[in-house]
């Protein structure tokens, strides 16, 4: 196993007095990345060391994954390439997978890196820290369905998101192709998605939006009614996390655009045809997509000994520290914190992860210049969920007025744009932000409605 960033030490010995202070974020999601620039920006390079590792080259915010599965979204135009961010806010990227980490040396363990025939391009190695911040964000819980990992798509990050798109685009084709060649065929592109939360609710609403573009680009005998999407949700209602009255606003959107809405249903299996509910419905579909339940990456389980939950979440406390090391922090989604008082957990948000970013950066500079740490305190600025061009729902501040704050249409959906304009200037700063946000409005006109390649 290699050690790797230069002056990244000697573990078991002691390190010499000239050794930088190397601080490790794994993961370049919401949190991690703004977390590396802002380190980076106020420690520079002279006597800190500041990395982000992460597995994919690219990041790009995950709220958006819906939007880049159906094609609304070129998702080419708005990620943001690690490297280049990095030289910008003087930090180091390394690419790569934690797959371990080892608090006596104080060392992370990164998997070998192959390319698409098994070749290894990198090796397994390692990477020294003094702070490490673990903001790896989550994945979808299957909660160990029959055949969903191997039936089920997820979009969990943006190749998931590519090939299903892709899968998408070639169903499209199929059905067009098949109404060509007979035009009173019946065919159609049946979609089942798991899940009432935004990423399901999103993606359904997205998906017909999608539809009416087809016609645009080749596909002149396809349009929206040749498309069937069926959403399943266990609980009694989709968007649990917003108003019962604005949960049943935007069922009545969905099933508005043709959306067939099932609450109070548990998928009990994927099969490579379909699902199948506990109530003993067989709901036939060419593309399976599991957007329900939240959980930690596997490899989270127990890592270097520490504290995790069920569902892999690293236990945190009041100052985002791990509960069983001062030096390992845990923010946004990964992380598992329990206010006082409270019987929740913070909930899995952009939102969250930009505000546990804020509270670690200053934890972390207090340990390095000996102040005192502050405890994160979650200021709930409600929730927001958009049904493409269609609507948007939600509600807002929803710890100062309980979430009875309640915006819909027009203002919803400015609203729900500038979070992520908040995004992109808190991660490139105002003069670049404001420069690309000028830039996508140019672009929402010239460039193609879908991306179909």
């Amino acid at each position: 196993m290699q050690t790797t960033s230069g002056l990244a030490g000697k573990a078991a010995s002691g390190p010499p007095k000239s050794r930088k202070t190397q601080i490790v974020v794994v993961g370049g999601g919401a949190g991690g990345l703004g977390l590396a620039a802002k380190l980076g920006r106020t420690f520079g390079r002279k006597s800190f060391d500041i990395i982000l590792v992460d597995r994919n080259p690219t990041h790009i915010w995950k709220p958006l994954l819906h939007e880049v599965a159906a094609g609304s979204l070129d998702a080419n135009l708005d990620e943001v390439g690690y490297r280049g961010h990095a030289f910008r806010w003087r930090y180091r990227f390394f690419d790569g997978s934690l797959d371990g980490i080892d608090r006596h040396t104080r060392h992370i363990h990164i998997a070998p890196i192959h390319d698409e025939t098994g070749r290894e391009i990198i090796a397994g190695h390692r990477i020294r820290y003094d702070y490490l911040v673990l903001a790896v964000g989550s994945v979808s819980n299957d909660f160990g369905t029959p055949g969903a990992r191997e039936h089920a798509l997820f979009l969990d990050d943006r190749t998931q998101a590519d090939r299903f798109r892709k899968m998408l685009l070639n169903q499209c084709l199929r059905v067009s192709r098949a109404m060509m060649a007979d035009p009173g065929s019946d065919a159609r592109v049946r979609v089942v998605i798991v899940g009432g939360g935004a990423t399901g609710v999103e993606l359904a609403a997205e998906l017909f939006n999608a539809a009416q573009g087809l016609a645009y680009y080749g596909l002149e005998v396809f349009d929206d009614s040749r498309l069937s999407v069926t959403l399943v949700e266990a609980g009694p209602r989709i968007l649990p996390a917003l108003p019962e009255r604005l949960s049943q606003a935007a069922r009545d959107e969905l099933e508005a655009i043709g959306v067939r809405v099932i609450t109070g249903s548990k998928v009990t299996e994927v099969t490579p045809d379909g699902v199948m509910t506990a109530g003993g419905e067989f709901i036939p579909a060419d593309l399976r997509v599991w957007a329900s339940g939240v959980k930690g990456p596997d490899f989270l389980a127990d890592i270097g000994g520490l504290e995790t939950t069920p569902s892999n979440q690293l236990l945190v406390r009041e100052t985002l520290q791990t509960t069983r090391d001062d030096r390992i922090f845990a923010i946004g989604d990964c992380a598992r914190y329990v206010p006082s008082g409270s019987n929740r957990p913070i909930p899995p948000r952009a939102q969250a992860a930009h505000q546990m970013a804020s509270t670690a950066f200053h934890n972390l500079k207090a340990l390095i210049r000996g102040g005192p740490l502050k405890p994160f305190v979650y200021r709930d600025q409600g929730s927001l969920v958009s049904l493409s061009r269609y609507s948007t729902v939600g509600s807002l501040m929803g710890n100062l007025v309980g979430g009875r704050m309640a915006v819909e249409g027009r203002l919803a959906r400015l609203i729900y744009i500038s979070l992520y304009r908040l995004h992109i200037l808190t991660i490139h700063g105002w003069i670049k932000g404001m420069a690309l946000i000028a830039l996508g409005h140019v672009n929402q006109v010239i460039r193609p409605r879908l991306k179909l390649h």
